[in-house]
C-alpha cells in the first residue's frame, strides 16, 4: 500500500506492478519538472515508482515526461474510488450511489448511514412497523421513496420532515389506521402519493393543505365511507384520484364531496370508481351517476334541525337493521323507541300516472263549464231578440186597441183633406 497524507488507501496489485516495495508518501500536486529535466507529479523520480505507475523504462531524461500522463490518470481515479459513497450492508446501491436497494431482505429498521446523495431508497418487502426519528435525516436530495408492504402500523409526525424534494411516496399494502393532519406538510414537492390497501377509515382535516404539486392519490381498498370536501380542496392541479373498494355510504355526508367530484372531473380529472354500499335502493351504483336532487332532502333537514335550534344530525340510518327476533308466546310488549336508529318519513316519491290523471280531469271539467257558458251565453241572446220582438209587435198593437173618439178625429181629418 501507499502512505498517504492522512488515512491509507488500500491499492490492489495489478499485472503491470510485479514487484512491490517499501511505502511512499503521495502529496496531491501538479507534476514538476525536476533539476535533471524530468516531469515528476509529486514525487522523487524513482524507477521502481515509474515502473510500478506503469512505465517500463528507467528514470532518465525524458523518461518520466512519459509517465507523468499516467501518474495522473492513476491519482483521479484513486480520488475518484474515495469519493463514491459506501453501500449500507446488505443493500444494493447503483454505480454512482443515486438508488439503494434494500428491497425483500427482512429488516425491521431502514440501514443507517445511508449515502446522502441517495435520489431513490427502496424498502419495500421488509418487516418494517414503524419509523424511528431521523430515519431519514441526512436524505435531503431523496426524491422517491417505497415503504410497500411492510407492517408499518403508525407513522410520527415528523418521519418525513427532512425530505422538502420527495416526489413519490409509496406506502401501499401497510397497516395504517389514521394518519397524522401534519404528517405530509414538509413535502411540498410531492407529486405522487400510494395510500391504498391499508385501513384508514378516515382522513383528518388539512392532511393535504401545503401540496400544491400533488398529481396522482390512491386510496384504493380502505375503510373510508365518506369523504370531506374542503380536505380535497387544496389538490388544485390533483389529475388521478382512486377510490374504487371502499365501503361508501352515499348520504348526507358524502353530498359536498359529490359536488366537488363534479368540479374535478369538469375540469378534466380522472376517477376510477365510487360504487355505493348504502343505502340498498343505490347498492352497486357509481355515486357520480346518482342525481343531485335525491339530496335535497338533507337540506331540509339541515333546517328542521336548525330552526329546532339542535345540532345537525347526520343523515337518515341507511344501515341494515338486524332481523327482528321470533315472537314468544304470550302477552306483546310495547315496541320500545328505537334512540339508535329513528325511523324519519320520507318524501313520497311523485306519481307521473297521477299527474296525467289530474291533467285529463282539469281539462274535462273545463272543457264542460266552457260548453255550459257558451249555452248560457246563447240561451241569453235567444231569449233577448225574442223579447224585443214580443216588445215591437206590442207597439204595433197599441193604436189598434185605442177609443173610438180618437178613430172619429182622425176619419173627419180624412174627409175634410179629401
Amino acid at each position: 500500500m501507499w502512505g498517504v497524507s492522512g488515512p491509507k488507501i488500500s491499492v490492489a496489485r495489478t499485472p503491470v506492478c510485479s514487484v512491490w516495495r517499501g511505502n511512499w508518501r503521495l502529496t496531491p500536486s501538479f507534476p514538476q519538472r525536476s533539476q535533471d529535466g524530468n516531469w515528476v507529479p509529486g514525487l522523487p523520480a524513482h524507477p521502481e515508482v515509474l515502473a510500478c505507475l506503469g512505465c517500463g523504462i528507467p528514470a532518465g531524461r525524458g523518461g518520466g515526461a512519459w509517465c507523468a500522463p499516467w501518474w495522473l490518470a492513476c491519482w483521479t481515479a484513486l480520488c475518484a474510488a474515495e469519493a463514491v459513497p459506501a453501500c449500507p450492508f446488505p443493500c444494493t446501491c447503483d454505480g454512482r450511489g443515486l438508488q439503494v436497494d434494500c428491497s425483500g431482505l427482512g429488516l425491521t429498521a431502514p440501514p443507517p448511514d445511508l449515502p446522502a446523495a441517495t435520489r431513490s431508497l427502496l424498502l419495500l418487502n421488509n418487516r418494517l412497523s414503524s419509523l424511528p426519528g431521523g430515519a431519514f435525516a441526512n436524505l435531503s436530495g431523496l426524491q422517491r421513496l417505497d415503504l410497500s408492504n411492510n407492517f408499518l402500523d403508525r407513522l410520527p409526525r415528523a418521519a418525513f420532515g427532512d425530505l422538502a424534494n420527495l416526489t413519490e411516496l409509496q406506502l401501499r399494502n401497510n397497516s395504517l389506521r389514521a394518519l397524522d393532519a401534519a404528517l405530509l406538510r414538509p413535502l411540498p414537492r410531492l407529486r405522487h402519493l400510494d395510500l391504498s390497501l391499508n385501513g384508514l377509515a378516515r382522513l383528518p382535516p388539512g392532511l393535504f393543505d401545503g401540496l400544491p404539486a400533488l398529481r396522482s392519490l390512491s386510496l384504493r381498498a380502505n375503510r373510508l365511507q365518506s369523504l370531506d370536501r374542503r380536505t380535497f380542496e387544496p389538490l388544485a392541479g390533483l389529475q388521478l384520484l382512486q377510490v374504487a373498494d371502499n365501503p361508501w355510504e352515499c348520504d348526507c355526508h358524502l353530498r359536498d364531496f359529490k359536488r366537488w367530484l363534479e368540479w374535478f372531473s369538469y375540469r378534466g380529472g380522472r376517477l376510477d370508481q365510487l360504487a355505493c354500499t348504502l343505502p340498498k335502493e343505490l347498492r352497486g351504483k357509481d355515486m357520480r351517476m346518482v342525481p343531485m336532487e335525491m339530496f335535497n332532502y338533507c337540506s331540509q333537514l339541515e333546517d328542521q334541525n336548525s330552526s329546532a335550534g339542535q345540532e345537525v344530525p347526520g343523515p337518515p340510518c341507511t344501515k341494515a337493521s338486524p332481523e327482528p327476533a321470533k315472537p314468544k308466546p304470550g302477552p306483546e310488549p310495547e315496541p320500545e323507541p328505537s334512540t339508535a336508529c329513528p325511523q324519519k318519513q320520507r318524501p313520497r316519491p311523485v306519481s307521473v300516472r297521477r299527474a296525467i290523471g289530474t291533467v285529463i280531469i282539469a281539462g274535462v271539467v273545463c272543457g264542460v263549464v266552457c260548453i255550459m257558458m257558451v249555452v248560457a251565453a246563447a240561451y241569453g241572446c235567444i231569449y233577448a231578440s225574442l223579447m224585443a220582438k214580443y216588445h215591437r209587435e206590442l207597439k204595433k198593437r197599441q193604436p189598434l186597441m185605442g177609443d173610438p173618439e180618437g178613430e172619429h178625429e182622425d176619419q173627419k181629418q180624412i174627409s175634410s183633406v179629401a
